[in-house]
């Protein structure tokens, strides 16, 4: 007797690899951890999206998806791709928040940056190299296998503070 092992949780998230090619469960752990990030975000208006609810810090859930959507850029595209592309938003961290610009803009961004992200490194093998273009590491090579572990734990890091603030914010816990 076999059982069908599900694919999703009941929530939508698909369930990461449990067994198999080390490449599809990476990405398979980066789509857990993206989907986890928008079940954050689910239901709530743009009002409390926007609200710093961990004091004294002023994250927002708008601005991890933001942050995010600079990091998947950033890691896949400049690093592992080489392309030169400018930040996202104004705010090259992505934290700060443009009043005219709301979540339904800010997903659409999110998920384009994660498609170009795919459409760049589709191709590549775990072994192939890239250079971290700024900051106190520029110039260091790492490999898409290391930039996927480090936006695996990107994500579940900034996961976490979406626990708290979505927590603060209405009372949701979970997941």
């Amino acid at each position: 007797m076999t059982t069908d092992t599900p694919t999703h949780l009941p929530d939508g998230r698909p369930i990461p690899l449990m067994t198999g090619p080390e490449r599809p469960m990476l990405d398979s752990w980066l789509d857990f951890h993206r989907a986890t990030l928008e079940l954050k975000c689910a239901g709530l208006d743009d009002a409390r999206l926007r609200l710093a609810s961990a004091e004294p810090s002023e994250l927002t859930l708008l601005g991890l998806v933001q942050h995010l959507a600079e990091c998947e850029r950033n890691w896949f595209q400049r690093v592992v791709g080489g392309v030169d592309v400018p930040p996202v938003f104004e705010d090259e961290t992505g934290y700060g928040l443009d009043p005219g610009r709301g979540i339904d803009e800010v997903l659409s961004v999110w998920r384009r940056e994660i498609a170009r992200g795919r459409e760049v490194c589709g191709g590549l093998s775990l072994e192939s190299v890239g250079r971290i273009g700024g900051g106190p590491m520029a110039g260091v090579e790492v490999s898409l296998r290391w930039v996927l572990v480090h936006m695996i734990e990107e994500y579940a890091r900034h996961n976490g503070h979406a626990d708290i603030l979505r927590e603060r914010i209405d009372g949701v816990i979970g997941a």
